[in-house]
């Protein structure tokens, strides 16, 4: 049978019942997990083709623990032998698809937007720390064999529309759960006219539609970007086969997108620009791993030419190769004699480090979340859009598109000049006997023991739909400090829904948590899961939990269980007493399993879908455990 291009690559890669990643990547946040269970297992060395760490997420040294954290980091990838990006090289997502992106690759990412390494005809993954640090070692990877949804794209993009208003449009009529369980591959004759850089928007925002992946075909424009770049021998043509048989095709007329936004809370809020002209944003954060190439800010000072900013607006350029090539031709004096503030080269304002505004503020800015908290002020309200669209914003004061003040032709050309030869950014380090920096805030990881016969205890949550895992870790300076200090950060869990949750579960010793649909959607920060598990939650009992999170509770010993009935959510309240009595027993006898409701003497159904691996990951009590067990014992992961 003819292959789609997501299985021909997971086809090379597959190895018993997993995937065998060629790269691998962590960031300043994500990394300090994922060493610290390297450390915990034991593992022996790196032992992919590159693993990857960069420091591109708190680089406004939130806390004095932040310089520790950091010196941790540089020191493992000494130690170990991995590539490592200091702070002000770039975001990882931008730097990576640029520098060392091949076609055909499979990329196992400590971060949710990993798939942006898609756009050069490869598969980045997202998922746990954990699951990097195995990987890193040269073991597998484990994830559910996906569906292949095709995205068939027509037409091509009027001047005045961008990769991001067309992101955006596919997102809002596919939801937050649109892609979940799918790799969205991108297909028809509206993909030749998109560059790399537009391909690397779509990519990206498709991780908020829940997709595994997205990836794009290496043609003509892959081997143009990689010839830009240095990295034409890196260049292979690779495309679905003729005939491949898809899951799902979605069709979008690219010359039909119109230049939109996303409305606060959740990115699939679509509406068009022309409907908003009311939102009045005090902050403009312009770039971001989304649009933070420099296609996407040289057309947006294109934009900007000739005037000043209206409002407090900010420009974080993808990496230090987009920065310079906007000073060397000329946008970058275009940025700063009209008012904008330049940040380091980072995550920052995507995530709500720095750049705070204040409460109850309306901002604007062109990265790919807006859930509440996101900006790290917990009311403001944060409206997503294209790069363009935020400068002309910023212009006028209110949501604008550009063309109310530029020509959409006049950006003919703007954003393909061609680049500088790129910076030497990088230390790529070789194994050493170097001791780890270990910081006083480096807190030992905590290890579960392996679960009772019975699972029981009271409901210590109750949740509703679309939580996320910025409302479980809230993304605040204060508890995003605390990541390698496991007893600290579980004190702030749920802080904005539930702000008694840690010292009510820690009372309970052992209970179960129960949300709605998509439950942890958004980041990969596992810090939901180890947090939750430290705090005696084992099990989560939910409509549908978010991929990434799930493998996260698996790998840290709590059982992910989902409604047969979803209906039956209505009858569970918080503080109900719960039991999964013989929980091996009836695994054994297959994935439905029942939960008595002894506060209201009720039978409950729900299903415990696991995989061989996982059940054994789980019964060891996570990760951590099952590694090391299998390393004694002469096992692979």
């Amino acid at each position: 049978m003819s292959k789609t291009l997501t299985e021909q690559i997971l086809d090379q890669h597959r190895s018993s019942g997993g995937y065998c990643p060629d790269h691998t990547l962590v960031h300043d946040l994500s990394g300090l997990l994922a060493f610290m269970g390297f450390e915990a297992m034991d593992l022996p060395g790196i032992g992919v083709e590159k693993a990857f760490v960069f420091t591109d997420h708190d680089l406004t040294g939130m806390s004095p623990s932040t310089a520790a954290d950091q010196a941790y980091l540089r020191s493992c990838a000494r130690r170990f032998g991995a590539v490592y990006a200091p702070p002000g090289s770039g975001i990882c997502h931008s730097l990576y698809y640029h520098r060392f992106a091949r076609p055909g690759l499979l990329l196992a990412g400590a971060d949710s937007h990993t798939a942006t390494a898609g756009a050069v005809g490869m598969l980045g993954v997202g998922m746990g720390g954990m699951d990097i640090a195995v990987a890193m070692s040269g073991d597998r990877v484990h994830f559910p064999s996906p569906k292949v949804v095709e995205v068939r794209l027509t037409g091509a993009l009027r001047p005045g529309a961008s990769a991001k208003d067309a992101a955006l449009t596919l997102l809002g009529r596919l939801g937050v759960k649109g892609l979940l369980g799918a790799v969205a591959e991108y297909t028809g004759p509206g993909v030749e006219g998109l560059s790399v850089h537009q391909r690397a928007t779509f990519c990206n925002m498709g991780a908020e539609a829940g997709a595994t992946s997205s990836l794009f075909p290496s043609d003509s424009q892959t081997l143009a970007f990689l010839r830009q770049q240095g990295r034409e021998g890196d260049y292979r043509p690779m495309a679905p086969e003729a005939g491949a048989v898809y899951d799902r095709t979605i069709s979008l007329e690219l010359g039909e997108v119109e230049p939109a936004a996303a409305c606060p809370g959740q990115p699939d809020r679509v509406r068009p620009v022309r409907e908003l002209s009311g939102v009045r944003p005090v902050q403009v954060v312009i770039g971001s791993c989304t649009n933070g190439s420099y296609f996407d800010l040289a057309r947006a000072a294109a934009v900007l030419q000739g005037r000043r900013v209206a409002v407090d607006t900010l420009l974080a350029c993808g990496s230090r190769d987009v920065l310079r090539q906007l000073e060397r031709y000329g946008w970058l004096r275009v940025y700063l004699e009209a008012g904008v503030r330049l940040l380091d080269c980072g995550c920052g304002p995507c995530m709500g480090i720095g750049q705070m505004p204040r409460p109850g503020a309306v901002v604007l800015r062109s990265t790919n979340r807006n859930y509440p908290g996101r900006s790290g002020t917990a009311d403001a309200e944060m409206y997503l859009c294209g790069a363009e669209t935020a400068t002309a914003s910023a212009v006028t004061g209110h949501l604008t598109a550009m063309e109310a003040l530029l020509d959409p032709a006049a950006l003919a050309g703007v954003g393909l000049e061609p680049p500088l030869p790129p910076e030497d950014l990088f230390q790529v380090y070789h194994p050493t006997d170097v001791p780890l920096e270990r910081g006083s805030s480096i807190k030992p990881l905590p290890v579960k023991a392996p679960p009772g016969a019975d699972i029981a205890g009271p409901v210590s949550l109750k949740l509703g739909d679309g939580v996320s895992t910025d409302d479980i870790v809230p993304p605040r300076a204060e508890v995003l400090t605390l990541r390698p200090n496991i007893p600290a950060l579980s004190a702030h869990l749920f802080a904005s829904l539930d702000p008694d949750f840690p010292r009510r579960a820690k009372a309970m010793g052992t209970s179960f948590l129960v949300a709605g649909e998509n439950y942890a959607q958004g980041s990969s920060r596992e810090h939901a899961a180890i947090g939750c598990m430290y705090l005696g939650v084992e099990a989560v009992l939910a409509c549908s939990i978010h991929r990434i999170h799930r493998a996260n509770l698996i790998n840290f010993g709590i059982l992910p269980l989902l409604f047969a009935d979803s209906a039956d959510r209505d009858q569970i309240e918080a503080g109900d007493e719960l039991c999964l009595p013989s929980v091996r027993a009836q695994l054994d006898q297959g994935p439905l399993v029942r939960i008595e409701n002894r506060s209201h003497r009720r039978t409950i159904w729900a299903r415990a879908e696991l995989t061989a691996r996982e059940r054994a990951v789980w019964e060891a009590g996570g990760l951590v455990p099952y590694v090391s067990q299998r390393r004694k014992g002469g096992a692979a992961g």
